[in-house]
């Protein structure tokens, strides 16, 4: 597909549909709300990833990348132009998936799977399983009759019978009003379901009607199961994210936008009030992230090149009671088209290219304080005006950022218990005095966080 195509298919990754918050959690299932996603990791990587890493940090989901066959090619965004619903994409087979699966499951992680189901693709040949197609024709699933009859690219996003009706970046769009196409969808993603599969991302969502999802939806053998729609927020634009939420969950695009903005030409005092505050979707129905696939590679948000400044907004986002967090973990790049290194393999984190962002120290630490203070409201928030803050979350943590240029030594006042603590930052004992109180140096760029529960390091 050519550039122009996928540079499109960065704006379709930005739907993910909702659930009714009655009917669903704002979060994957379960109590642990932070989703590990491993962009382009074959399946195989997953499931080990899953037992050596994700489980035991306390990760609650693990978002895979398009499962289905799509069509050939080495760049990422292959995966993104489906041709069949079977499980014979670059990443493995249906075996591979249902142990991938199985495997996080023992070890205690959700799966939640990126699904293409706005379009197909946008030329002819052979797909990465062997199956023949031509644009508007797939043998055996649809037909020219099940596209929608635009047949030009989206051109305006002032206007909502264009943007979810006319094609993105040139990808044969599926009619999604039709009743054949809403059945066959809802019969991907129960396959899916069949194998254990958890939740799903929804990719492009805003290209398609939120009742036309919802329909979709309806069909599923777990109506209520987990949805994070992909839509990116545009002011004035005909469609907006909070349409969306009564299917599930919707990324909340400002939240990376604002962070980057805020890290890098702001300050971080500003963040005091972070989300709703800032006109944000409601916390229980948002998707948060530093960064995803996308973003990393438009510059629209901060990414690993931005070092110290990415990993201070990711320890941030987990510290921040808004939303449910991805954490996006992908491949060092230098080509926005380049795909994963090894096809998807992943023989070891920081090597071949892959970042493991998710394996980050300060970050993977961040997991476990993120659980141990679910539910708690922010206490003693802290700022020195500028790009120094401290805060904590009720009784069970306390966590502060210098985003300063220099070291900064000072005495920081919490809710905390009496007793020692470990600052998982910095993997050193903190204590915390008969008054709350807390003294430590933080240089440059670093953090200091601590919770209950985790007395030595």
């Amino acid at each position: 597909m050519a550039r122009r195509i996928l540079a499109g298919i960065t704006a379709l990754a930005a739907a993910s549909v909702v659930m009714t918050p009655t009917a669903a959690e704002a979060s994957p299932p379960g109590t642990k709300d932070v989703t590990a996603v491993l962009f382009e990791w074959n399946f195989a990587s997953v499931a080990r990833e899953c037992t050596t890493t994700l489980g035991p940090a306390g990760y609650g989901a693990v978002q895979v990348s398009p499962p289905a066959e799509h069509i050939q090619g080495s760049q990422w965004w292959t995966s993104y132009q489906p041709v069949s619903y079977r499980i014979a994409g670059r990443l493995g087979d249906r075996a591979a998936f249902k142990n991938m699966v199985d495997t996080c499951h023992s070890a205690g992680v959700k799966v939640v799977v990126d699904t293409v189901i706005n379009h197909m693709s946008a030329g002819s040949g052979t797909g990465t399983g062997g199956t023949s197609y031509t644009k508007y024709n797939y043998p055996g699933l649809y037909s020219s009759y099940d596209f929608d009859n635009c047949t030009s690219e989206i051109t305006n996003y002032g206007d909502r019978w264009n943007v979810q009706n006319c094609e993105l970046v040139g990808l044969a769009d599926l009619d999604t009003g039709e009743e054949y196409v809403r059945r066959t969808i809802a019969g991907y993603m129960n396959d899916l379901l069949s194998l254990g599969v958890d939740g799903f991302r929804v990719d492009a969502a805003k290209h398609m009607p939120a009742a036309d999802l919802a329909n979709i939806k309806s069909r599923l053998s777990n109506p209520s199961v987990y949805w994070k729609q992909e839509v990116i927020f545009g002011a004035g634009e005909a469609v907006q994210p909070t349409e969306y939420t009564g299917n599930g969950d919707v990324q909340e695009f400002r939240y990376a936008y604002d962070l980057k903005r805020v890290f890098t030409n702001e300050n971080l005092a500003y963040l005091k009030n972070y989300g709703e505050g800032w006109g944000y979707m409601n916390s229980s129905v948002s998707g948060v992230f530093v960064d995803n696939h996308d973003t990393e590679r438009n510059g629209s948000t901060l990414s690993y090149k931005d070092n110290a400044t990415y990993t201070l907004a990711n320890v941030f986002m987990l510290a921040w009671p808004y939303g449910a967090p991805d954490i996006n973990s992908g491949y060092e790049f230098t080509n926005h088209d380049a795909g994963p290194p090894n096809g998807g393999r992943v023989d070891a984190c920081w090597q071949s290219g892959w970042k493991c962002q998710h394996n980050w120290p300060e970050i993977r630490s961040m997991v476990g304080f993120r659980n141990a203070t679910r539910g708690q409201a922010v206490t003693n928030w802290w700022d020195n005006g500028g790009d120094a803050i401290a805060f904590g979350r009720g009784s069970k943590g306390f966590v502060a950022i210098n985003h300063e240029s220099g070291s900064l030594t000072r005495t920081y006042q919490t809710s905390l218990p009496a007793g020692t603590y470990c600052d998982v930052q910095r993997n050193s004992p903190v204590t915390v005095n008969g008054s709350g109180q807390l003294t430590a140096t933080l240089g440059a760029h670093t953090a200091l966080a601590v919770y209950a529960g985790k007395s030595s390091c």
